[in-house]
């Protein structure tokens, strides 16, 4: 925790600013704050262990950044001297919660292969038949910009609505130039339209389109060549690649990571899924930000993640829907330091869950992660999985993403299944739901 008489945002030991500046050095007119919650606990998460409890605390933000916070009886004056937007809480405020990987643009959707799989169909031979990623390949091709866009937004205000601040959205439905253009320009859209946090992951090498059948190398090529234009528009924030035997091979992946690498992006990877390619090292490798799902990662492969710091992200929701019984090599992550993430995987096909918070509730009942450790999957850990130094938990100078939740402890948050706990969400100091 930091406490208020080290605040480390260049004001001075009353938590003020002085001289008549902002802690950036413009003009301060008016109270130094731009808002103060007081009353509720926080949930700092600030320190290696623990929820980083503040009881009776003060949270006050200016900029969009976090100036202040602790007890609120250290108050350096009167709240109504401190900030123009004075909010009286109860319950608990924990930093915002952040999705590190979803699939949230797309069009249509596939509950017929969910029917199918429940009546014995395999997830592969569903794929193999032309259901799977392709068929959401086929609805996001016949969607214009618009439409996408229409559809993708009810997603994300549930996910935000339930305390997501920061979202992860990829491309990798559209699997040609023009729409995975339209899809990385749909998630920045989302962004502008619901003030959150997005990053954008291009995830081209997701499938192979109808139209490359049998040259899935040319494909790569292809799409090595889409990668600088759309990251010369500001599209890209990141790259992915599914290495699987039904994606594509850890030579093909590598090929798509250099590319990335050529353009100084990071890298993620959809690795270990259904079988074990040496995702999870692969992506080590290249320093990659994290390896997601990770059900069938090596020993060698989690002991590369944690010499290059590469975050396991697991995905419970894809787990849940596909009935998986291969558990993620849990214990070799904490024996060797990996932090684990928790996200959504918010996608069409394999897990249509619109609740980072039932997230953490499956990682609990499948994955046996404390409530503790499953809201640090989907705050802190989650944000070193995206490569963010200024969210996933509560001090001062970080962005103020923060959500109130009408609780009595932050275990809640983990316990009920469904219903609507947030009372409050906060991105970068503006009210988002």
């Amino acid at each position: 925790m930091t406490s208020p008489s080290h605040s480390t945002d260049g004001l001075p030991h009353d938590g003020l600013p002085h001289d008549g500046l902002s802690h950036d050095g413009r003009p301060h007119d008016g109270p130094p704050y731009d808002g103060l919650i007081l009353g509720a606990s926080l949930a700092t998460l600030d320190a290696a262990a623990g929820y980083g409890e503040i009881a009776d605390a003060a949270l006050a933000w200016r900029d969009g950044r976090i100036a202040w916070l602790g007890p609120r009886a250290q108050l350096p004056a009167a709240p109504e001297a401190l900030a123009a937007q004075v909010i009286q809480a109860e319950g608990w405020i924990t930093p915002g919660l952040i999705d590190c990987h979803t699939h949230l643009v797309f069009a249509g959707d596939r509950a017929r292969e969910f029917e199918l799989r429940l009546n014995g169909a395999s997830y592969e031979e569903i794929a193999r038949a032309g259901g799977g990623i392709v068929s959401s390949v086929r609805a996001v091709r016949d969607a214009d910009e618009d439409e996408l866009l229409r559809q993708s937004l009810p997603r994300a205000r549930a996910l935000i609505g339930d305390g997501a601040t920061t979202l992860e959205i990829k491309s990798g439905y559209g699997l040609d130039f023009d729409n995975e253009r339209k899809m990385l320009r749909v998630a920045r859209r989302l962004g502008e339209r619901l003030g959150v946090r997005v990053r954008t992951t291009y995830l081209a090498a997701h499938a192979l389109p109808p139209e490359y059948q049998g040259r899935a190398d040319e494909y790569i090529d292809a799409a090595c060549e889409w990668l600088p234009r759309l990251h010369a528009e500001g599209l890209v924030d990141a790259v992915d690649a599914f290495c699987e035997g039904i994606g594509f091979s850890p030579a093909q992946t590598t090929r798509m990571f250099e590319a990335a690498r050529a353009l100084g992006l990071p890298v993620k990877l959809h690795a270990d899924q259904l079988s074990d390619l040496g995702g999870g090292a692969l992506a080590a490798a290249f320093d990659g930000l994290s390896a997601d799902h990770v059900e069938h990662t090596s020993l060698d492969s989690v002991r590369a993640m944690a010499a290059h710091g590469t975050v396991a992200v697991l995905l419970p929701g894809a787990f849940h829907v596909l009935r998986e019984t291969r558990l993620p090599p849990l214990d070799a992550f904490r024996e060797h330091g990996v932090a684990m993430a928790v996200a959504t995987d918010c996608n069409p096909g394999t897990s249509p869950l619109l609740s980072l918070r039932q997230a953490m509730q499956l990682s609990c009942t499948h994955f046996k992660l404390t409530p503790e450790q499953a809201l640090r999957g989907a705050t802190v850990h989650a944000a070193r999985a995206l490569g963010l130094a200024d969210a996933g938990a509560l001090r001062v100078g970080a962005s103020a993403d923060f959500v109130l939740w009408d609780i009595r402890h932050p275990a809640e948050l983990c316990y009920w299944l469904g219903g609507r706990l947030a009372q409050r969400v906060f991105c970068a100091g503006r009210q988002v739901a």
